[in-house]
Parts: structure tokens; sequence; C-alpha cells
């Protein structure tokens, strides 16, 4: 039976949970995720994760951090005077605000803390930190 190998181009059908089983994302009901082995487009532990299942097989795999998101990082946090923001900005915690870093990329931060004053911007992933849970399924190898 044919197993996924490096440079491989597969679909797979996955849920994916954290510690405490809450789902926070699946593409089971929607299209599949097809990408290229190998190539960085996941997080190491997903690919890794494929890396030799054959078509129709399912396996559940825990991924550290370390091989997900990473672990959040302080100097990723950025507090931000709020008279520096723009005035008609309605912020409330847990936003997300895309701004532009030195190299003018477009930058995800999450308003994680809100004062009279300040507000702190985090730019670590969402899930950093996090031991993720992947059921995965192995539809095509192409």
């Amino acid at each position: 039976m044919t197993q996924a190998k490096n440079g491989d181009k597969v679909s797979v059908h996955y849920t994916g949970k954290l510690d405490d089983g809450n789902i926070f994302d699946s593409s089971v009901g929607e299209e599949p995720l097809i990408f290229t082995l190998c190539e960085g487009e996941l997080i190491e532990g997903f690919e890794e994760a494929v890396l030799s299942m054959s078509i129709g097989e399912k396996k559940t795999v825990i991924i550290a951090p370390e091989k997900a998101y990473g672990e959040p990082h302080d100097d990723m946090l950025l507090e931000v005077p709020l008279s520096e923001m723009p005035a008609d900005l309605e912020l409330e915690v847990g936003d997300e605000l895309e701004l532009t870093n030195e190299e003018d990329e477009p930058m995800l931060v999450i308003v994680s803390q809100l004062n009279d004053n300040f507000v702190i911007l985090d730019g670590n992933p969402p899930l950093a930190g996090e031991t993720l849970t992947f059921e995965i399924e192995l539809l095509t190898i192409g």
C-alpha cells in the first residue's frame, strides 16, 4: 500500500482540539486540506504525522508546542499608548487587529490587555504554548 512521503501532494480531513477537548479547527464537512508534505506549509508535528500514512488511514496525534506554534514570547507583546491608536477604534480584549511590521508585512495581533492609558497587543500565534490533538484521515496522495 502506498504511503505518504516527502514531496507528495496529499489531502486530509482533520479535527484539531485543545487539551480541554474544545475543537479549534476542523475540515470535516468542508473541503479537505490539500498540501505538499515537507514544504513547511503546516506545523511540523502535523506534517510528521501524515508522513507514512496510507490512503484511508486515520490516526490521532498529540503535538507539543515545540512542534506546533512554539511557546509564547514576551518580545511579541507590544504596549501602545491609547493616544497613539485611532480615536474611532473601539477596542475590547480579544479583538484581532492587523498591523504592519518594519518589513511592511501584515501582522495579526490580539488585544490582550486594556486600561485607560495603554493597550497590550499580542503578536504571538493564538495557539502558541498549546498542546494540540489532531484526528487525521489521509484521503489522497497525488
